[in-house]
Order: structure tokens, then C-alpha cells, then sequence
């Protein structure tokens, strides 16, 4: 027997550049960019003094009080962004079968805080420090709050696999779902790499950019790119069968087609293009798709110099020339890059890439680069019909995975 078709009915987030999903899709596709001078922490001492921040976000108007007290940002914004997803969908858990309901989120939590609790430790003792800190920094934490939130009893899970965390998610919740575990999945990604242990190493790996000036970083794709700049939020979509989304006649924004998975085995830091390619690949495979049939590319592309040449040419060798007609742009040159959180966010961005026919630029694009040659839609977002698109979510340490999404045509 196939198995079920998954759809996608409703899509949220949280990041730098709008605290809702309108307002996330409304500067992303005004090519409007997120990242300032760091305000967390003190960065004049730190090579890098960029970040993408979230800055003015309210839990209260999601949560009440003591939840808002017991979670970590982390957390608020993967149950903002949910609220956010089940809203758009239409999804009423009092009329839903609890256990058929599950969630897959993405995060590393908030570990960056385990030094400053040490501190407490060694400076008061052990009844001095945070109770709840546990909850406040474990990354089970956020589905674990997400799921009791909404009263999913389902399939509950995190997933970390450094950058490509996010889509790693979407794609556990994708295939429980065709394996008739759960009718309805909420899945994405939750992260923040804004903090000061995060910026110095980083920092010392040469990840980051050491640009000064926030309007020009990061600059993906460009001959010039020196880095990328952190970020932080969310992004969460609601993943549904066909057949449950039409029972309850939701609104269908598109169909998750595919995903694929793979691992370069090579090195720890430098990306692999074959590697990379692999995943591409099982998920066309996956999702019973041609090349041709994908029309535009939501790229990982952070702005490092490796990742961008090794992305550009696992696309020509997944692709073949069809990489040359199709549109590549890379959100993170707006939003920075979220972590774990940075391929629930692009899913989202790419439902709503669909949904409306708008792509969202590549901005800070100035000098093409030899290496990087294909059509990165530079700076201003294009109209265009867009029917099959592929995400790419490539982690540190050769860990990859691409989804795919397609128009649903009710067929």
C-alpha cells in the first residue's frame, strides 16, 4: 500500500526580522535585514560583533506567567510559533484524537547558560543555583512544552544535527506520518547562537564575519563573503495526511513531496559537495521528482567561503545544467543563521515562497564570484510561479538533509 500524501496547512515563526509569520514574510521579501550590532553581551573584545537578534518578544501574549518563568527563550518562541502555525491551519485540538497528534522539534537549547549557572555553583554552592534550570536549557524541552502546550500526545521528539537540524525534523515528522503513526505533525526548528561562548568560538574557527558594519553582512554567495552571522528563533509548520486535511476541510498551502539524508564522512569543519549532492538526490528520489521539476532552491548558504563554492557545485551535480535556469537564494543573508533553528525557519519561508509566488532575495549580493555561479536572485525578490522547491540544511561535520515541497494541485 502507498503511503499517505503529507501536506503542509499552516506555517509560524519567530526571528530577527518579524516577531509573526506576516511580519517575517513581509521584510524577507523586502530583502530587509535583521542583523545588528550585538546588544546581549559586550562584543568589543570579540573578532565578530554582528548577530540577528530577536529583540522585543513578548511570551506573555502566548503564555501565562509561570510557563513564561519555567522556559527558555528558545522554547517561548517554538510555542509562539506554533500558536502561529495551528492558527493558520485551522487546527482545533478538541476536535483532534490526541495520540494521533505528535511533534518534532529542533533545537541545542540554551546550553550556552551552563557556564553562567557553573559560576553560580562555585560562587554560592549547590542550594544557590536555579532549580528549573534544566528545564530552561535542555533542548527536550522544547517539544516537550510545545507538545503539552497544544495536548499532543503523539510522536514527541528533538532532533539535533547541528545545521541541519530543522529539516531533519520536518523530515521525522514527514515519515512517522507516512508510517501511519500520527495524522498530524507539528515540526520545525528553535535555536539561538547569540551568545558569548557560540560568538568566540565560532569567532576563532574563522566562521563568523568580522564585517563592522551590520548593513553589509553576512553576503552569501558573493566573491566578497568573509563569514556568516549568528541568529536566533523559530520556525514550525503543521504537517498534515491528505486525507485528514480534507476530512476537516482545512487549506491546503502545498505538499512536502520528499527528504533526504546523507553524511560526508570526510571532515569535521569543511563541507563535502558529493556529501551534499547525496542528500539532494534521496530526497528527489524520495519524492519521486525530476531536476527539472524543482524551480527554485532555498539554500543553506551561510556566507563562508567553503560553504557557498561546495553548495554551488553539489547543485550542478544534482541538477546538471537545470542549476543554471532555476532561482538559489540563501534567508540567512536576512535572518542570519539560526542553528538548529535555521531549516524550520527556510521551510516556512519556502511554504510561503509558494504560496504567494515571491522569492526572496539573496541581499548584500555585490560581486559574483566564479566559484558561484548560478542565479542567486540579487538583492530584490522576484515574482515567479514556483511549483517544486527544495530546502538544503547541511551541518557542521557532514550531517545533511534537503526536503522538498510542491504545489498541491488536488490530484
Amino acid at each position: 500500500m502507498a503511503p499517505p500524501r503529507i501536506v503542509v496547512t499552516g506555517v509560524g515563526a519567530v526571528t530577527a526580522v518579524g516577531l509573526n509569520t506576516a511580519d517575517f514574510w513581509s521584510a524577507l521579501t523586502a530583502g530587509r535585514s535583521g542583523v545588528t550590532s550585538i546588544t546581549r553581551f559586550d562584543a568589543s573584545t570579540y573578532p565578530s560583533k554582528l548577530a540577528a537578534e530577536v529583540n522585543g518578544f513578548d511570551p506573555l501574549k502566548y503564555m501565562d506567567v509561570k510557563l513564561a518563568e519555567r522556559t527558555g527563550p528558545y522554547t517561548q518562541w517554538a510555542i509562539a510559533s506554533t500558536v502561529m502555525a495551528m492558527e493558520m491551519a485551522g487546527l482545533d485540538m478538541q476536535k483532534e484524537r490526541s495520540e494521533r497528534v505528535g511533534t518534532v522539534i529542533a533545537t541545542t537549547g540554551d546550553v550556552h547558560k551552563i557556564g553562567d549557572e557553573t559560576d553560580v555553583l562555585k560562587a554560592r554552592g549547590p542550594r544557590r543555583i536555579d532549580p528549573l534550570f534544566m528545564n530552561r536549557i535542555s533542548a527536550h524541552m522544547a517539544p516537550v512544552q510545545v507538545g503539552k502546550f497544544i495536548g499532543a500526545r503523539g510522536p514527541n521528539t528533538s532532533i539535533n544535527s547541528a545545521c541541519a537540524s530543522g529539516s531533519d525534523a520536518i523530515g521525522m515528522a514527514f515519515n512517522h506520518m507516512r508510517l501511519g503513526r500520527a495524522d498530524v505533525m507539528v515540526a520545525g526548528g528553535t535555536d539561538t547562537l547569540v551568545s558569548p561562548i557560540c560568538v568566540a568560538t565560532m569567532g576563532l574557527l574563522g566562521a563568523l564575519s568580522r564585517d563592522a558594519e551590520p548593513g553589509k553582512a553576512p553576503r552569501p554567495f558573493d566573491k566578497d563573503r568573509n563569514g556568516m552571522v549568528v541568529g536566533e528563533g523559530a520556525g514550525m509548520l503543521v504537517l498534515e495526511t491528505l486525507e485528514h486535511a480534507r476530512a476537516r476541510g482545512a487549506r491546503i498551502l502545498c505538499e512536502m513531496a520528499g527528504a533526504g539524508w546523507s553524511y560526508d564522512a570526510r571532515n569535521d569543519t569543511a563541507p563535502d559537495p558529493e556529501g551534499e549532492a547525496l542528500a539532494m538526490k534521496a530526497a528527489l528520489d524520495d519524492a519521486g521528482m525530476k531536476p527539472e521539476e524543482i524551480d527554485y532552491i532555498n539554500a543553506h548558504g551561510t556566507g563562508t567561503r567553503l560553504n557557498d563554492a561546495s553548495e554551488t557545485r553539489a547543485l550542478k551535480l544534482v541538477l546538471g545544467g537545470h542549476a543554471y535556469r532555476i532561482p538559489v537564494s540563501s534567508n540567512k543573508s536576512m535572518i542570519g543563521h539560526l542553528g538548529a533553528g535555521a531549516g524550520g525557519v527556510e521551510a516556512v519561508a519556502s511554504v510561503l515562497t509558494m504560496v504567494n509566488g515571491v522569492i526572496p532575495p539573496t541581499i548584500n549580493y555585490v560581486t559574483p564570484d566564479p566559484e558561484c555561479d548560478l542565479d542567486y536572485v540579487p538583492n530584490v525578490a522576484r515574482k515567479a510561479e514556483v511549483t517544486g522547491i527544495m530546502s538544503n540544511s547541511f551541518g557542521m561535520g557532514g550531517q545533511n538533509c534537503a526536503i522538498i515541497f510542491r504545489r498541491f494541485t488536488g490530484a
